[in-house]
Formats: C-alpha cells, sequence, structure tokens
C-alpha cells in the first residue's frame, strides 16, 4: 500500500461568516477536533478563515493582521492535533497579498498561492490579490499533494503542472456560488482534471449565503478515472471522510437537486444566512394575493418559521375581494400572522392636498404607501421587509422606487415571472398545493388601477422572458434577437425599457445570484447611456 492509499481524507464542507474572523477560527477548530482521529487531513474550502468573497475587508491592515494572529494559533494548535489542515486565507508574502492555501501540520506550514484570479461577474480578486507563480506540489506524510485554489482547476495548464511535478492527488480548495447549471459544469471540468492527469481529485466547496451570493457546496471526490468516489450534498453543511478503500458501496453518488428545487433552495439559504449573519430574526411581507408574494411568504416560511413572518395586506379602491380571499388563504395555509390596513382613505386624503395626482403617479402613490407602511412597521417593530419583485419586472422597471422595491432583501430578485410560475407548480406538486390553485391561474395583476393586468403594459411573460434572457444572460443585439423571429417592436420596446430604467436596479435590496447573468453585480451597465 501505498503512503498515499494510506491517508485518510475530510471533506470539510462548512459555512464561514465573512469578516467573523473567530467564529471562522472555532468553526475550523470544532471540525479539526471532532475529526482528528478519524482524519489525515482536513480540508476546508477557499478563505475559509475570512469567510467569501471578503472584498474590501482586505484593504483594512487591522483585518489582515487579526488574520495572520488567528493563523498563528492554527500553527499552534497542530503541534496538539494528530491530523492536519489545509484552509483558505489571505496570506501577506514579501509585503504582496495573495489567495493562498495553507497546509498547517505539526507546527509547520506551506503554502500555494492561486495563480488565475477571476475579474468577471461576481468576482473582482485582482482588485485585492497578487497572481502567484506557477506552485509546487506539497511535501505530506510521504505523498505529493497538489494543491489548487478555485479558478486554477478550470485552466488544464495549473494541474499539468502539478503532475508534471509528481502530484499524487488533486486537492482544490473553492468558493464557488451557485447558478443554474454550475454544478454540472464544475463536475465537468474537475472529471477532465483528473482523467487528462490520471490522477484523483478532491473538491471541496464552501455552502452559506453571503449578501447576493449563495455558495451551494456540491463538494465531491473523484477517482483517476473521474468516478465519483464521494459526494457531498446541495445546501447543507455536509463534512464527509474518504477513507481507504475508496472503491466501497458507501461512497455513491448524491444526485443534484432538479432546477426548481434547486432556485427554491438557493433562495431558502439565502434569506435565512442573510437574516443569520446580520442578526435579524422577523420579516414583514406585503401579501397582495398575488403569485409574488405568495412564493416569498413560502420561501420565508421555510427559510426563518412560521412564527418569524408577519403579512399585511394592504387593499386599494381597486384591490379586488379575488385577491384578498387569496392572501388571506395563503396566510392560513403557511401558518402565518396577517393584519389588513387598507389605503383607500390615505389615497384620498393625498390627493385633497396634491389634487393634480392622476395617471402614473397615482399608481405609485399606492405603491408608496404601502411601502410607507410596511418599512412604518418595520421601524416599530424590528422586522425587516421582504421585497418580492421578479427579475421579469426589475429588468423592465415595472416597479416603484420607495414603494414596492422598499426593503431589505428581495429573494426572487434573480428569478424570471416564467420562473417562478414552474417553482410554485413544483411546490404545489410535492407540498399539497402549499399556494391556492387560484393564485396560480389568475391574471397577474399589480390593481394599480380599474381592470390592470400586467400585460397591458408589458409582452406576455413567455415571449419577455425569452428576450430578456437573450438580452441579458446572452448579451445580444436587437438585431440578432429580431433574427430569431421575435417581433421587431416588441424585442425594440423591451430593450428601451431595459435601459432607461437602470437607476432603478441601481437603488434596488440585494438578492440571491440564481442565473448567469444578475442584473447587480454581472451585468454593469452606465446609467447614463446613449447606446442604442
Amino acid at each position: 500500500m501505498t503512503a498515499l492509499e494510506k491517508l485518510r481524507f475530510t471533506l470539510a464542507q462548512v459555512n464561514p461568516t465573512v469578516g467573523d474572523l473567530d467564529y471562522n477560527l472555532d468553526l475550523i477548530l470544532d471540525v479539526w477536533n471532532k475529526h482528528d482521529d478519524i482524519s489525515d487531513l482536513i480540508i476546508f474550502p477557499e478563505m475559509v478563515l475570512t469567510g467569501y468573497p471578503p472584498e474590501d475587508l482586505l484593504h483594512k491592515e487591522s483585518f489582515l493582521s487579526e488574520c495572520k494572529k488567528n493563523i498563528e494559533s492554527l500553527i499552534t494548535q497542530s503541534q496538539k492535533n494528530k491530523s492536519a489542515i489545509l484552509i483558505g486565507a489571505p496570506f501577506y508574502d514579501e509585503e504582496k497579498l495573495y489567495n493562498a492555501a495553507l497546509l498547517i501540520d505539526n507546527g509547520h506550514t506551506q503554502l500555494v498561492k492561486k495563480h488565475h484570479l477571476p475579474n468577471y461577474g461576481v468576482f473582482d480578486e485582482r482588485r485585492y490579490f497578487i497572481s502567484g507563480q506557477d506552485s509546487a506540489p506539497l511535501d505530506f506524510r510521504g505523498t505529493k499533494l497538489g494543491v489548487m485554489i478555485c479558478e486554477d482547476m478550470w485552466f488544464p495548464n495549473i494541474a499539468a503542472n502539478l503532475k508534471s511535478q509528481g502530484a499524487q492527488i488533486l486537492i482544490v480548495l473553492n468558493g464557488s456560488p451557485f447558478e443554474i447549471d454550475k454544478q454540472q459544469i464544475r463536475l465537468a471540468q474537475a472529471r477532465n482534471r483528473a482523467t487528462e492527469n490520471h490522477l484523483p481529485l478532491l473538491y471541496i466547496n464552501q455552502i452559506g449565503g453571503q449578501d447576493d451570493l449563495v455558495f451551494d457546496g456540491t463538494s465531491f471526490a473523484l477517482s483517476e478515472n473521474g468516478e465519483t468516489l464521494l459526494s457531498c450534498k446541495s445546501f447543507e453543511d455536509d463534512i464527509r471522510t474518504l477513507a481507504q478503500p475508496w472503491h466501497n458501496e458507501h461512497n455513491k453518488e448524491t444526485p443534484l437537486p432538479l432546477e426548481d428545487s434547486a432556485i427554491f433552495k438557493v433562495a431558502t439559504l439565502g434569506l435565512k444566512d442573510y437574516m443569520r449573519k446580520t442578526g435579524q430574526k422577523k420579516v414583514l411581507i406585503g401579501l397582495s394575493g398575488g403569485i409574488d408574494s405568495a412564493l416569498v411568504a413560502v420561501i420565508a416560511v421555510e427559510a426563518l418559521g412560521a412564527e418569524n413572518v408577519h403579512a399585511v395586506m394592504m387593499p386599494s379602491v381597486f384591490t379586488s375581494k379575488e385577491s384578498l380571499d387569496d392572501a388571506t388563504n395563503q396566510a392560513k395555509r403557511l401558518g402565518i400572522t396577517c393584519e389588513t390596513v387598507p389605503i383607500t382613505d390615505m389615497v384620498e386624503n393625498f390627493i385633497k392636498q396634491q389634487p393634480d395626482t392622476c395617471g402614473i403617479a397615482h399608481e405609485n402613490l399606492q405603491s408608496r404607501l404601502r411601502g410607507l407602511i410596511l418599512m412604518t412597521k418595520s421601524n416599530t417593530t424590528g422586522a425587516m421587509v421582504l421585497t418580492t419583485g421578479n427579475k421579469s419586472e426589475m429588468a423592465m422597471g415595472y416597479a416603484t422606487l420607495y414603494g414596492d422595491m422598499c426593503g431589505g432583501y428581495n429573494p426572487l430578485k434573480d428569478i424570471y415571472k416564467t420562473g417562478i410560475y414552474k417553482i410554485c407548480t413544483w411546490l404545489n406538486a410535492t407540498r399539497d398545493e402549499i399556494i391556492p390553485k387560484n393564485i396560480l391561474t389568475k391574471a397577474p395583476s399589480a390593481e394599480l388601477r380599474k381592470d390592470q393586468t400586467d400585460q397591458d403594459s408589458l409582452p406576455p411573460y413567455n415571449i419577455l422572458d425569452a428576450i430578456l434572457d437573450d438580452l441579458i444572460e446572452q448579451d445580444l443585439s436587437i438585431k440578432e434577437i429580431i433574427a430569431k423571429g421575435f417581433d421587431a417592436a416588441t424585442v425594440q420596446k423591451v430593450a428601451r425599457l431595459l435601459r432607461l430604467t437602470e437607476y432603478k436596479r441601481r437603488q434596488s435590496p440585494p438578492g440571491p445570484k440564481i442565473t448567469s447573468r444578475t442584473l447587480s453585480r454581472d451585468r454593469r451597465y452606465p446609467i447614463t447611456n446613449g447606446y442604442q
């Protein structure tokens, strides 16, 4: 039996908190001590010491100094423990800051520096780090470990270089956020690296929500032939030890969640961690009887418990009895408290003072009064307001600043309207019709004027969302989209509204990244923009 075959590797898929250095240190120590007797090497995610991404905390000397002290604490602890740890952390070397992986074993440290620094989409690592040069394998108890950090796995040259220097196993530390289809793409890339170099590969990713990112975990181990030896759960803490023999009946691949299930889990975990990591417990929701607020209420109950969710219905003269009944029914099905605060008299009193309020101003007035009510209740109760706008609406500016955009977090921010319907249909199929059927079947409406429906102002959502996907995710031109068969006037209208309403999106609350291109970090268009 070779030295590698004797080693026991523990994949520590954990949920660190950005900036909470004491919490992260305790998290590492707790896992280390609990698995010390059954492991030789415990592997943690990228930047686990700080949480990922720490962003401009890395510009604070006091923050980096505290990181250094915590690394020193781990080095001291390593003299007491039998096993070693491999952690991600920021590391100064000759006055240069690196995104690093540190192997800490029996009072000694070895270092790997991240080479490929991502600087696209949600990533901005070149703002903080220096690119490391080609790293050599780390010597660990008679075995050479080929350690890579996240992005480095996506480039064949790094793994090939480690193999050429004698690496016997590839280990990848990751802070890779969720987006649709990303899990399968990661696995395919990892299989390529394993089979190209004929080396086993361990992939360790963090979990948890961090502002507008959600990390899904989904860590795994592959054989030298790309066979799955071990897989961790998605969206959960999961600590798994891979011990010899690697090919056994316990090492079965965990199936990935279906798309609708995964999106629901992302939205739920994003909200849960946003609340937990910011020290909040309770939320308020404006419950309208529509599908968006219904789904937000389900997500909130799943994330926080029904006892921490309070709904407010705020009917106007245009609110139908159908909507009130649907909202009441939804609250009862979820077991959440719900109150009614009519706004009809408030609207009339305002118009007495401002008699010129009409048209779109009158519609926005209703939305802003509702936002005012929710924010006032937030101030008096300490509960955070959840907004309920979906990606289709946010893209078109079909939302009111200081009205329905008021709040601290939006679970639906990166989910198109057609996706909302799919998730709700999946929920009803798996959770005994948790959303009233009428909410799914009636025509969507803001109910800000008589007989209003969304399609008075917007194309049908199946058409709108397809055009938006081409404009946003695919970055196609208007001509290219029209050439696909869409109506020219409709495409031009959608593109124009997308461009003109950028200023609104800059003022919207955070929400979890779902798609490959969100309307915030991933897509940075100027507000003042003359390009047609």
